[in-house]
């Protein structure tokens, strides 16, 4: 079908202005090339398409990226400042080697992006666009296919054992007009394990993409903490392969900024594979917009396997959530083990919250579920905690915690754990002070 005119406008003035990568190996220049054909035959998004209809697209689809006010942490120590990593520091998109690590680490092969596709023969070419392009049917993400043609910067790693410290990338912003395309690529082994690590605002607008491929019997863990800057606009997408026994896990913390869409695609591929994802987020749209949005799709597609998707959010002052979840069981995928909840917190009438939970199966000897609330604090609870000398926004805070402790249980390392909780604690501290 002919894409309608204002569509096919939009898209080639995008791509009109992105600067086309040079140097590359032919593969490499393949991949791109595919990846813009596919951004030319869908169209980038608009309002008017099935899973953009809660969203908004038009500030990540526009020519120019929306001015943003780079945030003062006032001092603050950064996220996971006190354990031991790799750390991999981006500033407005771009990979800053003198306030990053070196990159050799025992049990992991680490290089920038762009030193990967140069290469005649490198195993990031299999991979490279491989899981977005998997990722596109039988839901278009143009704005993966956009990033996959002309991302230059990131990260491929392969971990070939257990790896000891987590790899943390962090992102800078420092530029009010900064627009960033980061695109890394993640190879696990077989029977290999590693945790990555991401904070930060990245960018006045950010795109980024990430491909995983988990070996049979691999394990891969990701906690994610997007940064405090109320103006910012993200879109993310990740995209998982999952082998036989194998894992994975990812966690993602939003707080502040005007726009956020995370999308998780995920494909369990290989007998009795585990796939966890969950999310908190934390909106007060008092200072500026707050507008985020989880879109899920979870495809079984071998026996036995489990999944698992938890998302939670608190909103206040007009703060806007959306969750597009899915689970997809396909014929031979039986004995699966299917759980979707995602709920909201609404703490004052103006939020919002809209959800579109989904389940298709195909087996007949599964286990599936999803759930969606939407409600305000539980009063009975809220008065127990006041009738015995907890001042009431204490007591919200405390119910609030409560409320988001499933989604951050979902994180594998309690010191992780500990260091989510804590931030979010201050976040609740900083606006009960406000």
């Amino acid at each position: 079908m002919a894409l309608a005119q204002a569509k096919l406008d939009l898209t080639e003035t995008r791509l009109a202005e992105m600067p086309a990568p040079t140097g590359e190996a032919g593969w490499a220049g393949e991949a791109r090339s595919a990846a813009v054909a596919r951004v030319r035959a869908m169209g980038l998004p608009t309002r008017r398409d099935e899973y953009w209809k809660y969203t908004d697209p038009a500030t990540l689809t526009q020519a120019a990226a929306p001015r943003a006010a780079v945030f003062d942490a006032d001092g603050e120590v950064p996220l996971y400042a006190d354990i031991d990593r790799l750390k991999l520091v981006f500033v407005d998109g771009v990979f800053d080697p003198d306030q990053s690590d070196d990159l050799a680490m025992e049990g992991v092969e680490i290089e920038r992006l762009s030193d990967a596709l140069k290469k005649d023969i490198h195993w990031a070419r299999d991979l490279f666009g491989v899981l977005e392009t998997r990722g596109q049917d039988p839901v278009e993400r143009p704005l993966a296919a956009l990033n996959t043609g002309f991302a230059t910067d990131g990260i491929v790693i392969r971990a070939t054992a257990k790896v000891a410290r987590p790899i943390s990338f962090v992102y800078l912003h420092r530029d009010e007009t900064s627009d960033a395309m980061l695109h890394h690529v993640v190879r696990v082994e077989k029977g290999a394990e590693v945790t990555v690590l991401e904070n930060g605002p990245a960018a006045a607008r950010f795109n980024k993409c990430m491909e995983i491929d988990v070996a049979d019997g691999g394990a891969f863990h990701h906690v994610r903490a997007q940064g405090r800057d109320h103006e910012r606009r993200a879109v993310t997408h990740m995209f998982a392969r999952v082998g036989a026994g194998s894992t994975y896990k990812s966690f993602s913390l939003t707080a502040n900024g005007a726009m956020t869409r995370n999308e998780h695609v995920i494909e369990l591929t290989g007998d009795d594979a585990i796939a966890h994802v969950a999310g908190a987020a934390m909106g007060d749209g008092a200072n500026a917009p707050f507008h985020h949005d989880d879109t899920v799709f979870v495809t079984h597609d071998a026996q036995c396997c489990e999944s698992r998707q938890v998302f939670k959010k608190v909103l206040r002052n007009g703060a806007e959530g959306v969750f597009q979840g899915k689970i997809l069981v396909k014929p031979d995928a039986q004995k699966t083990d299917g759980y979707q909840i995602s709920q909201a917190l609404l703490l004052d009438e103006d939020s919002s919250f809209q959800a579109k939970p989904e389940l298709e199966i195909y087996a007949d000897d599964v286990q599936c579920s999803h759930g969606s609330t939407t409600g305000a604090i539980d009063e009975t609870a809220l008065y127990y905690l006041r009738s015995r000398g907890v001042p009431a926004s204490e007591a919200t805070d405390l119910l609030v915690l409560a409320f988001l402790a499933e989604a951050i249980d979902e994180i594998e390392d309690p010191r992780l754990q500990d260091d989510i909780r804590s931030r979010l604690e201050q976040w609740l501290s900083r606006r009960r002070r406000s």
